[in-house]
């Protein structure tokens, strides 16, 4: 029943994000604290994820059903963001390439854009939060707050520089300044 569970509490992240990624992000936090563990625990998952190779719902996948329920978990959660998408890209193949010309279908998917936009901004205004201040209140981290405008300011100014780099520059800079 566990499995069950958690197989349908992926089965509708993948089903209800349109746009992968980061467009995913706010219904995985919303899915993950309501049953399975605090906000801390998913943004630590989310940047894992996030800097893992993949796809970033593959890799939260993963992660959380490994962590709460090992092997068999981290198996159930990855079928379970998959197989919406699986049956959807399916059929989208079997019949896009016929509509995805009309107008109506055009509209909708200019219409689509925005939205993926407001859930990708929506989700990076709660990864700030967390991530730039001090858990538990509302004191800002200045550590966190330098690394966040250096790795920043580097990847404006230095765009032909792998993103790896800045990732591996940043979490250098956190060993130093949280050990």
């Amino acid at each position: 029943m566990i499995y069950l569970e958690l197989y349908l509490t992926f089965a509708k992240i993948g089903l209800f994000t349109i746009g992968g990624g980061y467009a995913m992000i706010p219904l995985i936090q919303q899915e993950l604290s309501r049953k399975y563990m605090s906000m801390e625990e998913i943004i630590d998952i989310i940047a894992i994820s996030g800097v893992t190779p993949g796809a970033l719902s593959v890799n939260a996948a993963t992660f959380t059903g490994m962590r709460l329920y090992s092997w068999p978990g981290a198996i159930v959660s990855i079928l379970g963001v998959i197989t919406p998408s699986l049956v959807i890209t399916t059929l989208i193949a079997l019949f896009f390439f016929n509509i995805n010309q009309k107008p109506p279908v055009q509209a909708a998917l200019y219409g689509i854009r925005p939205a993926i936009w407001a859930l990708i901004l929506f989700a990076a205004i709660r990864f700030a939060q967390s991530a730039l201040l001090v858990p538990g209140s509302s004191a800002p981290d200045y550590a966190n707050i330098i690394i966040f405008i250096v790795v920043f300011a580097c990847m404006l100014f230095f765009k032909k520089i792998s993103p790896i780099v800045f990732i591996l520059g940043a979490g250098a800079c956190g060993a130093v300044f949280f050990a």
